[in-house]
């Protein structure tokens, strides 16, 4: 996979999940070609046929997150609208002013600004959830739309149910590359090996996404912290497993404060490199782009010094299904960490359990009178990676956001935190006794509360 990160990156993303992905089987629906001609130059045109039979479906998909890419939530005891579309994160920290390239993950066509109509049903795009070919793919810089070699009539007639490789075009390769974003989802779960993740295991059980993530109404249940913090359509493990699983009842004893995650993943990015660190103060400087010792970028003029993982131990804190965000126009401090999305509860919440996180941290642009972080225009005419001006680009990207810009910048820290859910391991090798506890354990008990280790003060 390596190999063709490296040779592929002219081809985008979406290049890269084909690759990936090709001969991913798929389920194919109801022989479509009976009922579809075509021929087809647009993708819209392509929805324009779907619309005729599947009109009732597409306003069922208009009234989701992954089309609305917002939805309104409780965010630190505040109303608000965030997902996507509104969130300040610190990778390339805004879709606005960046819509071209961010919405190339979007299930539509053509939102290229802050003008994009979310009422228009054939603005939405069927074929990236239904393709079965292995051969639908979108421009990774085009708002959304195919590439033009994309033969759209082939794709139409050979719609069906989404398997792992239509989820993961998207979710695979968020934040611009393989598992940069989530580290526990990655082009390694095409077809992954039962320690990389014992559900998806292709030569067992071979889940699907929808296996777990049982969809009504073309709503799609499960939220990131990133996005959706105050988001309530949450599942767990007890939808197929019971809530006393063991055989021994100490370990089900643990199963009332510890989540399932904590013990049954105990490395995640097991066979590709995740995100762990993004500095985005150095980008622009006369460095040259250099690798890691994993054969990823160390540093990049675009976006400045970052840091990898492989096979990584999570961070643990307790999570009782809410979460906290930064949200736009907060004022901050930037001699302190900033806590974009974060999860709440404590040892006395009786709702929390001890979860595993990917914690991704940043150094990021923030306005240095105003104390607030800054949106920022990166991709296309006048963003950062055509002129390397950060001050342009902030102004750039503040008019687009709406945002006070005082034309002095500097930069700080954040953490995000992301929930691990998947590469879930063998029982046997799921964390043992002394993987937590004893003087080697993986766990900061005071950082969890504790005074001690549990086992200690017993």
């Amino acid at each position: 996979m390596k190999k063709i990160f490296q040779t592929s990156a002219l081809l985008g993303v979406f290049a890269l999940a084909l690759v990936a992905g090709a001969s991913q089987p798929a389920i194919a629906g109801p022989d479509h070609s009976e009922f579809i001609e075509g021929p087809f130059k647009t993708g819209p045109a392509v929805t324009a046929t779907c619309l005729e039979c599947h009109e009732e479906h597409a306003e069922d998909f208009m009234k989701t997150t992954h089309w609305t890419w917002s939805q309104e939530q409780t965010v630190n005891g505040k109303k608000v609208n965030r997902g996507k579309k509104d969130a300040i994160n610190n990778f390339c920290t805004s879709i606005e002013s960046n819509w071209p390239r961010c919405t190339s993950c979007h299930a539509g066509y053509n939102w290229e600004d802050a003008s994009f109509d979310f009422s228009n049903p054939s603005n939405i795009d069927c074929l990236v959830c239904h393709d079965t070919t292995g051969t639908y793919l979108k421009e990774s810089t085009e708002a959304g739309r195919p590439f033009k070699n994309v033969n759209l009539l082939k794709v139409a007639q050979n719609v069906g149910a989404p398997t792992r490789f239509n989820c993961g075009t998207c979710h695979f390769y968020g934040g611009g590359g393989d598992a940069v974003k989530h580290g526990d989802l990655d082009s390694s779960l095409e077809y992954p090996s039962r320690s990389v993740d014992v559900h998806m295991d292709t030569d067992s059980n071979d889940f699907s996404c929808q296996e777990c993530h049982q969809t009504e109404a073309h709503a799609i249940p499960g939220n990131s912290l990133g996005v959706s913090p105050g988001g309530q359509n949450h599942f767990d493990c007890s939808t197929c497993h019971t809530a006393e699983p063991h055989e021994q009842s100490r370990l089900n004893q643990h199963a009332a404060k510890v989540s399932c995650q904590a013990c049954h993943i105990p490395y995640f990015a097991k066979e590709v490199p995740t995100k762990l660190e993004w500095d985005w103060s150095t980008a622009g400087g006369g460095h040259e782009d250099i690798k890691d010792e994993l054969g990823m970028h160390g540093y990049s003029k675009k976006k400045g010094h970052f840091k990898w993982g492989k096979m990584v131990a999570p961070e643990y804190a307790w999570y009782n299904g809410e979460g906290g965000a930064y949200t736009k126009g907060e004022k901050i401090d930037p001699t302190q960490v900033t806590k974009l999305a974060y999860p709440l509860g404590s040892i006395d919440d009786e709702n929390a359990k001890i979860y595993p996180f990917k914690v991704h941290r940043g150094k990021q642009i923030y306005d240095a009178k105003n104390k607030t972080f800054l949106t920022t225009k990166l991709h296309g005419e006048g963003g950062f990676w055509t002129e390397f001006d950060w001050d342009k680009a902030a102004r750039l990207g503040t008019a687009a956001s709406g945002m006070d810009y005082s034309g002095e910048y500097g930069f700080a820290p954040t953490e995000m935190y992301w929930r691990i859910n998947h590469m879930v391991s063998t029982k046997q090798e799921a964390l043992g006794c002394l993987d937590c506890h004893g003087d080697n354990g993986r766990l900061d008990w005071q950082a969890l509360d504790y005074k001690v280790d549990p086992m200690d003060a017993k």
